[in-house]
């Protein structure tokens, strides 16, 4: 017999905005009233309210101005539908744990509210039986921050009745309400008729009527009922009941990015091993065109006779779906592996993807040529993604420009990404392509020919050097909004030269104050 979880979460808009938003908990104060409100109608209303705002008398729909007459402390947010609704598919999705058949509930819930429903029939002895099976379900629910209840019976009607109008939520197992098989209708004749998911207007049509419980509707002859009150009404009780069935249609499950290979006989050679790797790459690549995608993180997985299973990992710096180049990612992890007895099948994973359009190349590219600029950018890519496998991803950086007028400040390293080199280096007189992390001082020989001149001869690094020419100065002033009163002292202001030696030797200096320093060298 066909056997439906209905999982309720009647806070499901709060409890996500908190389990987001929450603070650092605090065991002494209770946390405030909260609530989430939208526009509607040119008016702040509330949206959905929490446990504390409810007790203190407010209500969805209300507008926001009353909800603080009635509070004036309540803590407000704005609601966010959309990731409401994404919240909450992912929540179906993570409910595939428990059976292939999940989807979610589309009755109009009021106050944040929300519901799954879970198709269980066949999947209860796997984990224990039914009702072992609620309870880890809504202890795992209460361990994500979501109030639960929880109805099971042989009907989507039934199950849903139960999770709102039997769990009362009052006690440890009161949030659980399990109806046996084949018992929906003794117990479901005493609950209310909104139990029965009507619309509110005729749940009121029926209670004027006198009408208020499902025994009740149930003596009603049904030509009347319709003509009165429509088809729904007698629809609704028969599926409730099991008398009519009621299609159950399950979430799309998403197929996932991964390709599997099994051997007719365990393999333990490297070269098999790679050649079966690109044999995955290939199989993921005519999915990875046809939608437009690249893969930016992979795994591989290589399954031992003996059970184990050894797991190698590679990325990329941007999208890429061709075949070689991905396979050609794990060839270093590959060449100290260890087989055992053999493996028996392999399976690569891509676990991040990113679009991938197509690029437009060079038309007339021949022997000789040099590649266009799109061509450049693919072969940087793939070189950086070799370097990444073999160096490591935290190995491979190249610099980047940080605000700062400070020289030594103004640079820093990042991740290098393919394609050509950032841009946005700020215009400058030329720098050093050699920049000493820490400036070096030097010691003064002989004095300049006039004021504020580099010194013709000084000392650095155990020898003297005589400058034969030397341009600047170019005046650097400390970064001012760090300096106390914002304005520096003139013995932090630095004026660069760039000197030349007898030599030839090319050199950036600068004075701070009295002092002189070597800041970098030219090439």
């Amino acid at each position: 017999m066909r056997r439906v979880i209905s999982a309720w979460l009647p806070r499901f808009a709060t409890d996500r905005w908190t389990r987001r938003n929450a603070a650092a908990p605090d065991d002494n104060a209770p946390p405030p009233p909260f609530a989430l409100t939208v526009e509607a109608a040119n008016t702040r209303r509330v949206h959905a309210a929490d446990a504390g705002a409810e007790a203190a008398g407010i209500v969805s729909g209300m507008p926001l101005t009353d909800a603080r007459a009635v509070f004036p402390a309540l803590v407000v947010a704005e609601a966010d539908l959309a990731a409401d609704a994404r919240a909450l598919e992912a929540l179906a999705e993570w409910c595939v744990r428990y059976t292939p058949w999940t989807a979610v509930d589309d009755w109009p819930a009021p106050g944040g509210g929300a519901g799954l429903f879970l198709d269980i029939t066949g999947c209860a002895h796997l984990f224990g039986g039914e009702a072992a099976m609620l309870r880890d379900l809504r202890d795992r629910l209460r361990g994500f921050g979501f109030s639960a209840r929880l109805g099971l019976a042989d009907t989507k009607g039934a199950a849903w009745a139960a999770a709102r109008f039997m769990a009362s939520g009052s006690d440890e197992d009161d949030d659980i309400a399990l109806l046996p098989e084949g018992s929906q209708r003794q117990l479901l004749m005493g609950l209310p008729v909104g139990s029965l998911r009507l619309a509110p207007a005729v749940v009121e049509s029926l209670k004027r009527l006198g009408v208020r419980r499902v025994a009740d509707l149930d003596a009603l002859p049904r030509a009347p009922l319709a003509a009165r009150l429509g088809r729904d009404v007698g629809k609704r009780l028969d599926q409730a009941l099991g008398r009519a069935p009621e299609p159950f249609t399950p979430r799309a499950a998403v197929e996932p990015w991964r390709a599997r290979i099994h051997f007719a006989e365990p393999i333990a050679r490297t070269d098999d091993v790679e050649a079966a790797t690109l044999t995955l790459c290939r199989d993921h690549h005519p999915r990875l065109e046809r939608e437009g995608l690249g893969a930016r993180r992979l795994l591989l997985e290589l399954f031992r006779v003996d059970g184990t299973v050894l797991r190698r990992t590679a990325g990329t710096s941007r999208p890429a779906r061709d075949p070689a180049h991905l396979a050609r990612l794990f060839k270093e992890g590959l060449d100290n592996i260890d087989a055992g007895f053999g493996i028996e099948s392999m399976a690569l994973t891509l676990t991040a993807l990113d679009p991938l359009g197509a690029e437009q190349t060079g038309f007339t590219r021949g022997a000789g040529t040099a590649p266009d600029a799109a061509e450049r950018a693919a072969e940087t890519a793939r070189l950086l993604d070799r370097l990444r496998t073999r160096l490591g991803e935290a190995n491979v950086l190249r610099p980047a420009p940080r605000e700062s007028h400070i020289p030594e400040a103004a640079v820093t390293t990042v991740e290098a990404s393919g394609g050509d080199a950032p841009q946005g280096w700020p215009p400058l007189s030329p720098r050093p392509a050699r920049l000493f992390p820490r400036p070096e001082p030097l010691e003064p020989v002989e004095p300049a020919a006039h004021e504020g001149a580099p010194p013709a001869v000084f000392r650095w690094r155990r020898r003297a050097w005589r400058l034969a020419v030397a341009e600047g100065p170019e005046r650097i002033g400390p970064e001012w909004w760090r300096t106390p009163g914002g304005i520096p002292a003139p013995s932090v202001v630095r004026d660069y030269w760039r000197a030349e030696d007898e030599a030839g030797h090319r050199l950036w200096l600068f004075r701070k104050g009295a002092d002189w320093f070597v800041q970098g060298v030219f090439p």
